[in-house]
């Protein structure tokens, strides 16, 4: 552990301990899962409970992996059923979905904390989040939800730097987004299209794609991968991967030459700004 990681996993148990009490939003992400570990340490695993949503738009393997890791921390786990898609301003998939989804989980967090008589709120959010277009941001602000990684101003690097020393198994789990983050703004949301992306993705993880996204524009793939594995996509496991995204559902299977991009889908939004 060097000197700098040190500092900062004291500085976040320092910001966590006034908390006397807290529920974790736990995607099973790095994030979440750095903020449930140093809650755990600060607070005792008694004081802590983990929630997560799951819904259409949580791919199932995220759901097993959130509930081991939570057990290996030993802290109570929450699963809760939220309804997105119930939503019409969530599927009709505006620039700001991410508000409404967020707006659902704290809504249906809250009480669920309240029940186990925690008042404080926190989400795995990071300095680096709030530099890019994330409407969910507003949402949990709204709801009294605590960041404690964005205000130690500690970003993607530094919150892997804390999970391994926290001895995190997900600590290089690449990044990952739920489901409809896969749709342009505009595409209607869909339980069917949602699924279809979920399909399509497993099936390409388990060729060896850990890190990718598959984008649905209306039953077309556009895959991104990381530009270091474009060529094993196109040449060694280019008909296994067209079979597979047509097994899930998809017409027709395209790549992405520009690789894999974090938030892709908000590079319309920022070229529509700049005009």
């Amino acid at each position: 552990m060097t000197v700098a990681v040190k500092t900062l996993l004291g500085r976040l148990l320092a910001e966590l301990e006034p908390c006397g009490r807290l529920a974790v939003a736990f995607s099973g992400g790095v994030d979440s899962s750095v903020v449930l570990a140093a809650a755990v340490k600060s607070l005792g695993a008694e004081n802590v409970l983990a929630v997560t949503a799951d819904s259409e738009t949580l791919p199932s393997s995220e759901l097993e992996e959130a509930k081991a890791l939570a057990a290996s921390l030993g802290v109570p786990h929450a699963v809760i059923e939220t309804r997105e898609l119930d939503d019409e301003e969530f599927c009709a998939n505006g620039s700001d979905r991410c508000y409404h989804c967020k707006t659902e989980l704290w809504r249906r967090l809250r009480p669920v904390a309240s029940e186990a008589g925690i008042d404080t709120l926190a989400d795995g959010v990071n300095a680096d989040d709030t530099g890019d277009f994330r409407p969910g941001i507003r949402a949990s602000d709204e709801a009294g939800v605590i960041h404690p990684l964005a205000a130690l101003k500690a970003g993607k690097a530094e919150v892997r730097a804390l999970a391994r020393t926290l001895e995190l198994a997900n600590w290089d789990k690449p990044a990952q987004a739920c489901l409809s983050s896969r749709f342009p703004y505009g595409s209607r949301i869909t339980a069917a299209g949602l699924k279809r992306v979920e399909l399509a993705e497993e099936a390409l993880r388990r060729m060896g794609f850990t890190e990718l996204r598959v984008r649905d524009h209306d039953g077309v793939a556009r895959i991104e991968v990381p530009e270091e594995t474009l060529g094993k996509l196109i040449e060694g496991s280019r008909r296994q991967v067209i079979d597979a995204c047509r097994q899930a559902g998809f017409d027709y299977v395209t790549i992405d030459l520009d690789g894999l991009r974090s938030g892709s889908m908000n590079e319309v939004l920022r070229r529509c700004a700049e005009q």
